[in-house]
């Protein structure tokens, strides 16, 4: 009995000291090969910027921040690090059973992303961010305005499929309590889950056409568009819950829809000075490619057609499902300006917009209205 007691003891000491080997192996030798591999600038799956190798001072090692930023770096940097993503992702909801990744979850192949709970001061500190600058530059003009909400796609995937949700009706409810001097249109009723990317959060551009229809209808511009278009794919769409998600799923494809119209309009963008055409081809290769419209996120950029009846403006405070609905409405107005005070402060507008007769138009996702610190 002693001698097999003595054995198991020296089973268990080289099986830790196994491990520890295995450990080390794996730490120090991706170490190695963190330093020896070039380092990566962007991650494409997870659409950001990689941390680089921190510049070596006395002062950065002295206080420690060297170290900290030392494994920031190994850590984006480490061989293989997308392939232990998918395989820690896989771990998790197959054999620990574990219902979302990092708030990441997929239902039949479409990909969300948990937002919860709702925060109900948000929401009213959106609607009055509205109401104030509707009172500072549009009140005593001749502006009509209009407000809707687009819904995230945890609308039609969370709760029935067994995820926290925010209340929507709570939501809505105090969103359009508080609003004022706007009309509010309903888009939520021509939604549906399948309206929006598999493996993104933006609505897909040809399933939206009702909805674009609707806005013009409330906002009397549904007679100067057509509703005619040719449609066109780009394709493979790996969308941004594609990387975050780290499991394997089919590609989306982006179809965007044009007609001589929209091919004849262009974009001014007031941040760099360059214009471009509607749809940025170029940007399909880039780091997301859904920036194809409107050639992506920016803090006011102008679309001018000049097919368009004279003096018909319409200005559309958005996120960044505005990009692809823009080119839909189009058709209906000369200009159509569109303004994200995510990124420039609303004080700016004066220098861009004299608010006088134009159509105005607030739209924003609900994930937007639950975060409304990002607005200025």
């Amino acid at each position: 009995m002693k001698k097999e007691s003595q054995d198991a003891v020296r089973v268990e000491k080289f099986r830790f000291i196994t491990s520890l080997v295995v450990m080390a192996v794996i730490l120090f030798g991706g170490a190695i090969l963190c330093l020896a591999k070039s380092p990566d600038e962007i991650s494409l799956s997870e659409r950001r910027k990689l941390e680089q190798f921190p510049k070596l001072t006395w002062e950065a090692v002295a206080d420690g921040e060297w170290m900290v930023d030392f494994e920031k770096y190994t850590l984006d940097q480490f061989p293989f690090r997308d392939r232990m993503r998918s395989v820690k992702a896989y771990v998790q909801q197959n054999l620990f059973m574990q219902k979302d990744n990092n708030g990441i979850y997929v239902v039949d192949g479409n990909v969300g992303k948990l937002e919860y709970p709702l925060n109900e001061n948000s929401v009213i500190n959106a609607a009055n961010k509205f109401n104030a600058l509707y009172d500072k530059y549009m009140a005593g003009t001749d502006v009509k305005v209009y407000t809707s909400v687009i819904p995230d796609k945890n609308y039609f995937l969370a709760a029935e499929n067994g995820y926290l949700s925010v209340d929507y009706e709570q939501m809505m409810k105090l969103y359009t309590k508080n609003i004022r001097n706007m009309s509010y249109i309903d888009i939520f009723s021509l939604l549906e889950a399948e309206d929006y990317y598999r493996t993104d959060s933006h609505w897909s551009q040809e399933r939206i056409v009702d909805v674009a229809m609707r806005l013009a209808e409330a906002m009397g511009a549904a007679d100067r568009i057509s509703g005619e278009y040719e449609m066109k794919e780009l394709t493979p769409f790996y969308g941004v819950y594609y990387g975050q998600s780290a499991m394997s799923l089919q590609p989306d494809v982006i179809r965007y829809l044009t007609n001589e119209v929209i091919e004849k309009c262009t974009t001014y963008n007031a941040e760099n000075g360059k214009t471009a055409p509607v749809y940025n081809l170029d940007k399909f290769s880039g780091m997301d490619p859904y920036d194809i419209f409107l050639s992506g996120a920016t803090p006011l950029i102008t679309i001018t057609n000049p097919n368009g009846e004279k003096g018909k403006e319409l200005v559309i405070f958005r996120d960044s499902f505005g990009s692809s609905l823009a080119p839909l409405l189009i058709e209906g107005y000369e200009t159509i300006t569109l303004v994200d005070i995510r990124y420039m402060h609303s004080n700016l507008l004066p220098k861009y917009i004299e608010f006088k007769d134009q159509d105005v138009l607030f739209l924003y996702s609900t994930m937007v209205l639950n975060s409304s610190n990002m607005l200025h």
